[in-house]
């Protein structure tokens, strides 16, 4: 190793989805403060899908070399045989001396150290919210990772000590990065922004309570839906509950939405422009995100910035993330309907806490996260 000379870091980005979900928020939110490290600390490579490529190039301005990966990465099975593969292959030809895989699974030859993020643990702690395919898959990686890896990073300290607690990890090889939040794209919304959203989804004049991510069962939505029903259900205006992101695979759901009284207006607009998130989240009267666990909790982060006034519940990390700056609650839906009945008939409250989530978000930033991650490479390459 030239003496002086920064690491050569190849980050693999192919696992990032286009609907830009939690790991995608993750790697670009990580890349966007990697393009404005000091070259002189770490020498960046990326590869990426073709349809991410030239975003990337961007994103780094020239910063790093970013390589568009083979075109049939774009599919699961097809990216994990690359994985073992070709990635490899890549990362010897780019003179990597650190591969970062952000994604839970790595190469298990991959001929240079490898880092591995592993985002939650909740395959382990919460295995009924997940299918026996995918939580068999999440279990290997996981462990092959923690097996394999010379380092791994975790977003907090509760999923660091979840993976002490229930796999034996080694404590001294995992790193705590917190997430960050774009300050750029989640921002308190001007009145405009709230109006055109609200245009968007036809809700008029109505409030609305709003939920946004994947609708896995470890989200708990069906429970929010019951709990939520329960708290308007007298009101002589209640609120509107509005479930954007991704469909998932949660059929409790569909059950759970047959049982809203017909006067209640339920609203799935799936996928929201990523402009139209600020005016989403700030235009509501309260973010709701009765989790059972989270590997961090990048959407309650996400709706601090706007500042709108959360309610979550105390589990794993959460805690972690909303800190004092957020209303708590539990998974029951009943002690759902109570705290969310509370918060929406109170709205001094509701000022209160979106100041305070809006403060706390600040204290969350993706160069904080980079440059954990760079001492990480650094530390793995011997420098």
């Amino acid at each position: 190793m030239t003496a002086g000379r920064p690491p050569r870091v190849l980050v693999d980005a192919t696992s990032v989805p286009a609907d830009r979900g939690g790991v995608g928020r993750y790697v670009d939110g990580l890349l966007g403060a990697l393009g404005k490290v000091d070259p002189d600390r770490v020498d960046l490579a990326v590869v990426a899908q073709r349809s991410d490529a030239e975003r990337y190039s961007r994103m780094l301005d020239n910063k790093a070399e970013v390589i568009a990966g083979p075109a049939a990465v774009a599919h699961r099975p097809a990216r994990l045989a690359w994985e073992q593969t070709g990635l490899p292959l890549l990362a010897q030809q780019v003179g990597a001396q650190v591969l970062h895989s952000p994604f839970y699974t790595c190469p298990l030859r991959a001929g240079c150290p490898v880092t591995v993020t592993v985002h939650d643990a909740t395959f382990f702690t919460e295995p009924e919210h997940y299918d026996n395919t995918k939580r068999t898959f999440f279990r290997s990686a996981i462990k092959t990772s923690l097996r394999r890896a010379a380092r791994v990073i975790v977003p907090s300290k509760a999923t660091r000590d979840e993976l002490i607690r229930l796999l034996d990890a080694d404590p001294t090889r995992i790193d705590v990065a917190y997430h960050g939040v774009d300050q750029a794209a989640f921002h308190a919304p001007t009145e405009e922004e709230k109006a055109r959203v609200r245009a968007r989804l036809g809700l008029g004049d109505s409030g609305y309570v709003a939920f946004l991510g994947a609708k896995e069962p470890r989200k708990n939505v069906p429970n929010l839906i019951r709990g939520w029903a329960r708290a308007v259900a007298d009101w002589p205006h209640p609120p509107a509950l509005v479930l954007a992101g991704g469909q998932g695979h949660d059929d409790e759901i569909d059950r759970a939405v047959a049982e809203v009284p017909s006067h209640l207006r339920l609203l799935r607009p799936g996928y929201l422009r990523y402009a139209d998130l600020p005016g989403f989240l700030g235009g509501a009267l309260v973010a709701c995100y009765p989790s059972f666990g989270e590997g961090f909790g990048l959407p309650i982060l996400e709706a601090m910035a706007c500042a709108t006034p959360v309610l979550t519940t105390p589990r794993l990390s959460l805690p972690e993330v909303g800190g004092d700056a957020v209303a708590y609650t539990t998974e029951d839906p009943d002690r759902i309907a109570a705290d969310l009945a509370d918060l929406l008939h109170d709205e001094p409250r509701r000022v209160t806490l979106a100041k305070a989530g809006f403060d706390r978000a600040k204290e969350f930033a993706w160069a904080s996260s980079a440059e954990v991650h760079v001492t990480t490479w650094k530390r793995v390459a011997g420098l």
